[in-house]
């Protein structure tokens, strides 16, 4: 086993935690670390993959704008944490099914990946893949880039005024 195999393993160990324990928490900041925990492994799969490109967006975009947005939204939406309506995940049978579940999908994942033949060994790529998806992105891809930067800035505004109107209709009753 080399210290590839070894890196593969922990950062998809790290990747399929997060997912796991985002879905057992009830609290939603600490589901949205967790959601982080599970970007930021795949992230480190990328790496690995030789896409050091698409690891820096999923690190730029997923675990930075992606929770960030995410925060804003839990603090703009009200949550009360009353008693008598938290919510459980389940009791210790449930989790039991949920951890035997995780673990045999990943063997049948396992030794399904350990038959494949995946044919080259990568050696094609180009050792420059950022500087060439910059080039085509910046020079080719600058009006598509640009019109989907205004289609999320004005999705943004628009949910700000939406969360506006909703706390002065509150507040007024």
């Amino acid at each position: 086993m080399s210290g590839t195999d070894i890196a593969f393993f922990l950062l998809a160990l790290a990747a399929i935690a997060g997912g796991v324990t985002m879905l057992q928490l009830t609290n939603v900041v600490h589901m949205v670390v967790a959601l982080v925990m599970t970007f930021l492994g795949i992230a480190g799969l990328y790496v690995l993959l030789s896409a050091e490109f698409v690891a820096v967006v999923q690190v730029l975009i997923y675990s930075g704008a992606i929770t960030i947005i995410m925060l804003f939204a839990i603090m703009l939406t009200r949550h009360h944490r009353d008693e008598k309506e938290r919510q459980t995940t389940g009791g210790v049978w449930h989790k039991a099914v949920a951890a035997i579940s995780v673990i045999a999908f990943g063997l049948a994942v396992y030794f399904g990946i350990r038959r494949l033949d995946f044919g080259a060994d990568g050696s094609a790529l180009s050792g420059d893949n950022a500087k060439a998806i910059g080039k085509l992105l910046y020079s080719y891809y600058t009006i598509p880039f640009e019109i989907v930067s205004v289609i999320l800035l004005v999705a943004l505004i628009g949910a700000i005024v939406l969360a506006k109107k909703d706390g002065k209709e509150a507040g007024g009753k």
